[in-house]
């Protein structure tokens, strides 16, 4: 499942390093970072940090996407635009539904639950780990210039000229298949054969 490079068919950029205190790359979501509604989950969007962008970068871009959602073009969860050059940090939660975390200037575009704000991972139960690819892109224009109710890949496809880093950390979930007692065994045919032949007056 995991042999596809989302970014193989991207145009090459530096990569920078970026980190969070919420999870570490390779590791699981915690349960904030889960969409309402899944144990514990809280659409909580994760603390990001991030530091050797490469010369030249103007300002930043920050998505989160899931490349293994069963929709054909996986799900979009977060995505953030216009993010100063001067900012190199997200507390955990900016990204709630007035981004009141975010740097003045950066905004968020809806997700692809049509929202405009981080949405938390639901995989679907017994479909596998999914990945979430948590990306800081480093781009040579201060403004990306995309209506603010773009959709992600709108964002993506705009930012594809103007990438000269990407800094990537991924995180995982997997919600576990749902399983059921097993019914109990029919017994109505037997009990029926083993019974006395009904007779009538």
């Amino acid at each position: 499942m995991y042999a596809d490079d989302p970014f193989a068919r991207l145009p090459e950029a530096a990569s920078f390093t970026v980190t969070s205190t919420t999870v570490a790359d390779g590791a699981a979501w915690p349960p904030e970072q889960h969409a309402a509604g899944q144990p514990g989950g809280r659409d909580l969007s994760p603390q990001l940090s991030w530091s050797g962008a490469p010369a030249g970068t103007r300002g930043y871009a920050v998505t989160v996407h899931d490349p293994d959602a069963p929709t054909g073009s996986g799900f979009w969860h977060w995505a953030v635009a216009d993010i100063p050059a001067t900012v190199t940090e997200l507390p955990e939660g900016a990204g709630d539904d007035t981004g009141s975390g975010l740097p003045e200037g950066a905004y968020q575009l809806p997700n692809d639950a049509r929202v405009a704000r981080y949405i938390g991972a639901a995989p679907p139960a017994g479909h596998g780990p999914h990945r979430y690819l948590v990306v800081v892109h480093a781009l040579d224009t201060a403004s990306i210039g995309v209506p603010a109710d773009a959709t992600p890949a709108v964002l993506g496809f705009t930012m594809a000229g103007h990438i000269l880093g990407r800094a990537l950390l991924t995180a995982t979930a997997e919600t576990p298949a749902e399983t059921s007692a097993e019914p109990p065994a029919d017994t109505s045919a037997t009990t029926s054969a083993e019974s006395p032949a009904e007779t009538s007056a």
